[in-house]
């Protein structure tokens, strides 16, 4: 590809790169931490039924998500007061990463921001792209993040932090009481807390937007509620903080949320049996998951998220995910410093985690 007219900065990004999705054959895909189970009716119908206005350009604020978000959350919070969420402080994009993609510009431009050096990926090429500076804070041996370093240790010219909860790859979670240890240590700079696995075992902070103006979540839908090939994510802070991203986004594109998408989003919130009740499965089979993979002698990190993130004794990690492939299951490998010895498994349904369990045992020779 010729690169005559591409800019400066574009010749030098280093894209993120997504989760393999293969043509060439079925496989059991372990590896891009998708749902397993389908979306619920409720959803369907509001798709079917939104279809024949696709005629019409969606509605730029998708105020039926932002108002079904906000009791969604008020309801499972039990929020009362000041602390109650309304339409103002919730924000719809095209899934969390484009979200993700307009703080960038709306708060972090001029900036320096941090994150960890084992987290999403997708972080520093957000930074490259926008030319925003970062600083990379090492996780501890465990692979956990230290609340301490965060709390007193952050150099003072952040002026934001990324902080994934629970962390990807790695599964693992902060406590809420430990994330508002944080805010509050940092009331001058911004702490955006990533929520896209929250949903399978982790606390949410979206209770303390109101209460910590430093305080911004994003939300996908791809993964709890089952929407990853629809696209739509959220973002929960302050009034003030929404109104600001808004203001990006109007400048940038208005209608960044679909008809089809505001219909399936705001059902999907509304849904909260359906919800329940696939999660608490991915919960379980999550969990019989890594007592199996324990037994085969894996070193598996405790999860909160709908993965484990596991490091096979017996066989090196890039071999096991070769030869899974060549079987026809795909996982995930990370071919970096600190996790190259681990795969990221997506928790699927019990008979996909079998098919892996048992493939796992006949590679090892069990």
């Amino acid at each position: 590809m010729t690169t005559t007219f591409l800019s400066e900065l574009a010749a030098g990004l280093e894209p993120y790169v997504p989760g393999e999705q293969p043509k060439d054959k079925k496989y059991i895909k372990l590896n891009t931490n998708e749902n397993p189970y389908p979306p619920s009716e409720a959803v369907i119908r509001a798709i079917e039924e939104e279809a024949a206005n696709l005629r019409l350009y969606p509605d730029p604020d998708a105020t039926a998500v932002r108002t079904a978000a906000a009791e969604y959350y008020n309801d499972a919070l039990q929020l009362t007061g000041t602390d109650r969420l309304t339409e103002e402080n919730i924000f719809v994009g095209n899934g969390s990463d484009e979200v993700l993609a307009f703080l960038f510009p709306t708060f972090f431009k001029g900036k320096k921001i941090a994150f960890a050096d084992v987290t999403y990926s997708f972080y520093p090429v957000y930074a490259s792209l926008f030319e925003v500076p970062y600083e990379l804070l090492p996780l501890k041996e465990d692979l956990s993040v230290d609340v301490e370093q965060y709390c007193g240790g952050l150099p003072g010219d952040i002026g934001a932090v990324l902080l994934c909860n629970p962390n990807a790859p790695t599964g693992r979670a902060l406590q809420l009481a430990e994330i508002e240890r944080i805010l509050a240590a940092n009331p001058e700079k911004l702490i955006v807390v990533d929520e896209a696995y929250v949903d399978f075992g982790a606390q949410t902070a979206a209770g303390a937007v109101n209460r910590y103006e430093n305080l911004l979540i994003t939300q996908t839908l791809s993964k709890s509620r089952q929407l990853a090939g629809i696209r739509a994510g959220i973002a929960v802070a302050s009034k003030s903080l929404i109104a600001g991203i808004n203001a990006v986004k109007n400048s940038f594109n208005s209608y960044t949320a679909d008809r089809l998408a505001i219909a399936a989003a705001a059902a999907a919130f509304r849904d909260r049996q359906y919800f329940d009740m696939t999660r608490e499965k991915i919960i379980s089979t999550r969990q019989r998951t890594e007592e199996q993979l324990r037994e085969l002698g894996f070193d598996v990190i405790p999860s909160s998220s709908n993965f484990l993130f596991a490091a096979p004794r017996e066989i090196e990690a890039a071999e096991l995910f070769s030869r899974l492939r060549e079987a026809g299951i795909l996982v995930r490998y990370f071919a970096k410093p600190r996790i190259d010895d681990r795969l990221r498994i997506t928790v699927g349904t019990d008979e996909e985690m079998d098919a892996l369990i048992r493939e796992i045992r006949n590679i090892l020779g069990r």
